[in-house]
Formats: structure tokens, sequence, C-alpha cells
């Protein structure tokens, strides 16, 4: 398959929680925040979306309802990923029947494997659908890493057309030694200029959820050719990158999209609300990026 399911940015988005469930009112201003704001792509209940805290069917509905809310304004990506192959496809194939621009898989967590089981596991979910997936390579949070060579050996796979990759250092080998077809996404918002300049095209971003616009233009104009201003601006939020990690995500990404008066809603045991000192670094960066 050939299709690139975006270029640019594309936010993980939080998954704004009540006590008793999810906010679906405050998820549409989200979304629409995003998309006013030159987001290319939505990805949702991601790890910032905080679905490993999601039963199957609160996972599903949020899928299903951010699908039918979007409406083909921007792609979606429905993360279906799971250490239990066969959970993964059954989520992936609700992700297809409901309307899904793409999936994304992340390695197996916990139970890990070998290269080989990475292999077997992603080309099994692949071919359970016809959408487009994205691997997912997040080695610290997942205690593994999809080796170059895997990458390099699933991008064969029918419907594997790319991956969100947190390891830059063999992110070259893999451009490299993939065709156009398949796709390599920064999956780190301190790294996205690195990981353009070896070819990626674009970024799958938590800092996106607070300053999608600035996310979007470092993506824009980078692959657009103006190099120096795409430099610039990154340099411009380097240090809310930076300051949206001193906590585990989403509780900083979250908090900060609070203090700017949007609905981002409560975070879930066993996340639990950002340190008062950390939150006042957090305020004192927004504040000098006018984001507050």
């Amino acid at each position: 398959m050939s299709q690139r399911i975006f270029t640019g940015s594309c936010v993980a988005i939080i998954t704004p929680f009540t006590k008793s469930g999810v906010d679906y009112d405050a998820l549409k201003v989200l979304i629409d925040f995003q998309i006013d704001n030159g987001t290319d792509a939505i990805l949702i209940c991601g790890t910032t979306g905080e679905s490993s805290t999601m039963p199957d069917e609160e996972h599903k509905e949020v899928i299903r309802f951010t699908v039918e809310y979007i409406n083909k304004r921007v792609p979606v990506i429905a993360n279906t990923g799971s250490n239990y192959t066969a959970h993964a496809i059954e989520l992936s194939q609700y992700a297809e029947k409901i309307g899904a621009d793409a999936i994304l898989s992340v390695s197996p967590y916990y139970n890990k494997t070998t290269q080989a089981g990475l292999v077997a596991h992603f080309t099994t979910i692949a071919n359970s659908v016809n959408l487009p997936m994205l691997i997912y390579n997040v080695p610290s949070r997942t205690g593994i890493n999809v080796d170059a060579d895997t990458l390099i050996k699933l991008s064969t796979v029918k419907n594997i057309v790319g991956v969100k990759e947190c390891n830059l250092n063999q992110s070259a080998k893999v451009i490299r030694e993939t065709d156009d077809n398949f796709t390599v996404y920064s999956g780190e918002d301190g790294q996205i200029l690195s990981f353009l300049a070896l070819g990626a095209k674009g970024v799958v971003s938590v800092v996106a959820n607070v300053a999608p616009k600035q996310t979007h233009e470092i993506c824009k104009y980078f692959l657009d050719g103006n190099i120096e201003k795409s430099r610039e601006i990154f340099y411009e939020t380097y240090e809310l990158a930076q300051t949206l990690f001193i906590e585990t995500n989403p509780i900083p990404c979250k908090t900060a999209v609070n203090m700017m008066g949007l609905p981002g809603g409560l975070l879930r045991l066993p996340l639990i609300e950002m340190s008062n000192k950390n939150k006042e670094i957090l305020h004192s960066v927004m504040q000098k990026l006018n984001l507050v």
C-alpha cells in the first residue's frame, strides 16, 4: 500500500475524563481546537490519551465518536495496539468497521517477545484489516526495541505503511533502506528537527495538544525547505517540549491544557495531579509563549 496517512503534525490527543467517564462535549472542543490550528491528523486513544486505563467498550466508543465527529476533516488514526495479538486484532477490526483512516499498533509490552515474534505479531494484525497501519516503537514504555532490521522487514508487509519512532539512533538506517511507501514519523517532540533532517515526514506529538499551530509549522516549514524558520519555531517551543515531560506524560500535558482554559479533564489513576512546584514551572514556561 502506497498511501501516506499524513504529512506534518499529528496530535496524540488527550482524553478529557470526568469522574464517571469521558466528557464528549469537551472532546469536541479539543478536536476543533486542533483542526482550527492546523493539525494535520489526530491520533485517538494513544498513550497520551490514557488508553491503558480505558475498558474496551469505552475505548471503542471514543474512537467511534471521534471518527464521526471529525467527519474526514483530517485523518483519524486509532490506537488499537495491545500486547495480546488477538486483542489488537479485535480493536483494529472495530476501528476499520467504524471508519477510522488508519491504526497505530505498539510493540508488545510486559510480555515482550523476540524480533521474530514482533514480525509475527505486526504481520498478523496488518493482515487482519485493510487499513494502513503504523507501528509504534517506544522502548522506554514497552521495554523492547523494534530493531531497524525488523522494521525494514515489516515495511514490505501489506498495510504496514510507517512507524512512529522514538529511537532516533536507528532512523537513518530505516529511512535509507525502506522505499517511499514506508514513512517514519518522530515520536519525540524534542527531536523533531533531527528526525526531519534524516527524512521523516512529520511527528506524532504530545506538544501539539498545547501548541498545535507551532508544531504544525515546524514540520511544514522544514518540509517546504524553509529550515531556518522551522528551526526558529522549534527553539521557541523547545523549553515547552522539555517541560511537558518533567512528570510522566500526560500529566503535564493535561495540566497545561486545563491552564489554557480548555477542557482537558481529569487524570485517571495511577496518574495523579502534577506537583505544585512543577505546576509553577510549567505555568512560567507557558507564560513566555503567551499560552496562559
